[in-house]
Formats: structure tokens, C-alpha cells, sequence
């Protein structure tokens, strides 16, 4: 049984929030990095201290919400909880790579997940500007002028062709992200693979109109992040049309009509 090691009549979950690392922390959740240690099942005589660190894990927690009523608040936790697991479950069995479960827990508002050891596509391309905090910028200074991506053994171009394949299996498990970013990305050391991460607005939908927009929305974040980003784009939307086969069509056409009612919108103001 995997279980945090600290010794208290807390729950095991609020116990492993405690003794993780806070990493970042948004208006809906904050993101830790913690450990989890294999205790054998019968716990009698065992040194928690002393038990063998297994690999680290990334902790979602979706935090109570002053403003929302106690039981609307509990509700909506366990529903979007529950909700990113499943959309990751599905991801897994349609050979998405994304990162691995590793415990759910939606009475407390936590999901832990693989802790993917990498850097996200929005820090190895050119221009990944307005970076978060200062240590991702000291990152980015220390690699110098060479290409970061380089360090992975992929080209650029390989980079677009699997973030198009990557997005295009997740489609045709009718999976919509609802936050497709290069900072949802991440590219791993290891095995140098594409992993999607960030399932907190995922969805199922079998609707082109909803495929169009994940696409549209990515390629909004492709031109205000990175410059001169056309080049890019238009690659992982050619490895995603190769992947989508008969399905890219419609949804070519609805990406068309996505990104004039854009242009209408800015037109607008």
C-alpha cells in the first residue's frame, strides 16, 4: 500500500500535502511536489522514517473555496477531480501520452500524477517570453544561444509533428483539452516524448465545432508567445491532419469559420 510516511491521525492525503513542496499556485488549485513510500501492509514495527523513497509524484490540489457554499464547493471539487481523471484514463487507453494516475483522492481535492522530469515546449522555443518566475529564466539564460530543443536529440520540426499526432489521438478518443498551450506541453528527458499535461478543463465531446476551437486555441497561444510562429503551427496542423485522416476535413472547414469569427471579434473590439 503506497501511503505517506509521516506518523498522525491526520489523513493519509492532508499528511503527504503537508510534508510536499509547494511548486506553484493558481486561482483554483496549488501544485506540490511530494513523495510517496512503499509500507508493507501490515505496519507493525516499521520504521516510516526509514522506508525507500519511491518516485516523486506531482499533487493537484483543488482548495476550498471561501466565496462558494461549503456543499457547492465539495461538489464541484469532486467533480472536477473526478473529471480529469476520467479524461486521463481515457488519454491512457487511447495511447495519448500523458502522465501516469498515481492516486485520486475527491473528497480532498487531490490527484496525483507522474512527475514528468523535462521542460515545457513553451520554454524550448524561441520567444517562450513573460516567463513565469525568475528561476525559469535562469534556466533559459544558462543554455545560452544554442537550440534547448537540441538537448533533447529532436529537431523542431520533429517537435510539431508530435504535438500534432499527440493532439490528434486525443481527439479521436473525442478528448477536448480546453487549455491547449506550449506551457501544457512537456518534453521528457528521458525518451525526449511529447506528454499533454493539464487536463483541468478537459471534456468529452464528439463535436467538430469543439476540435476546431482546442486547434484554434493553440494556435493563439503559438502567436502570442512565440514569434514568428506560422511556420510552426502550420507543422503540427499537417501532422495532425495526417493522423486525423478522413476526420480532418470537417474539421479544417470549422477551423476556418473558428478563426474568422475571431477576426471578427478583434475587428469588434
Amino acid at each position: 500500500m503506497i501511503m505517506p510516511t509521516l506518523s498522525s491521525s491526520k489523513p493519509p492525503t492532508q499528511q503527504l500535502l503537508q510534508s510536499a513542496d509547494l511548486i506553484s499556485q493558481g486561482a483554483e488549485a496549488k501544485v506540490y511536489k511530494a513523495y510517496l513510500r512503499q509500507l508493507p501492509t501490515s505496519g507493525r514495527g516499521v520504521d516510516h522514517g526509514t522506508a525507500p523513497a519511491s518516485e516523486p509524484v506531482l499533487l493537484k490540489h483543488r482548495f476550498r473555496k471561501n466565496y462558494r457554499h461549503p456543499s457547492l464547493d465539495a461538489s464541484l471539487t469532486r467533480q472536477r477531480i473526478a473529471g480529469e481523471a476520467r479524461a486521463l484514463m481515457r488519454c491512457m487507453r487511447s495511447g495519448v501520452t500523458v502522465p501516469g494516475i498515481r492516486m485520486v483522492d475527491v473528497n480532498e481535492g487531490v490527484l496525483g500524477i507522474e512527475w514528468i522530469d523535462g521542460k515545457s515546449v513553451r520554454q524550448l522555443l524561441p520567444g517562450g517570453a513573460e516567463l513565469e518566475d525568475i528561476s525559469e529564466l535562469e534556466e533559459v539564460e544558462e543554455i545560452g544561444a544554442g537550440d534547448p530543443i537540441a538537448d533533447y536529440g529532436v529537431s523542431r520540426d520533429a517537435l510539431m509533428d508530435m504535438i500534432g499526432v499527440e493532439i490528434a489521438k486525443m481527439h479521436l478518443a473525442d478528448i477536448i483539452h480546453g487549455d491547449l498551450t506550449t506551457s501544457n506541453m512537456m518534453l521528457r528527458k528521458q525518451t525526449s516524448d511529447l506528454v499533454l499535461i493539464d487536463f483541468g478543463l478537459a471534456y468529452h465531446s464528439t463535436l467538430v465545432e469543439d476540435k476546431a476551437v482546442d486547434l484554434y486555441v493553440l494556435e493563439r497561444a503559438f502567436a502570442s508567445t512565440h514569434p514568428d510562429s506560422e511556420p510552426l503551427f502550420a507543422g503540427v496542423l499537417s501532422a495532425y491532419e495526417k493522423r486525423m485522416g478522413k476526420h480532418w476535413m470537417p474539421i479544417k472547414k470549422r477551423l476556418d469559420d473558428v478563426r474568422l469569427r475571431g477576426r471578427k471579434r478583434s475587428m469588434v473590439g
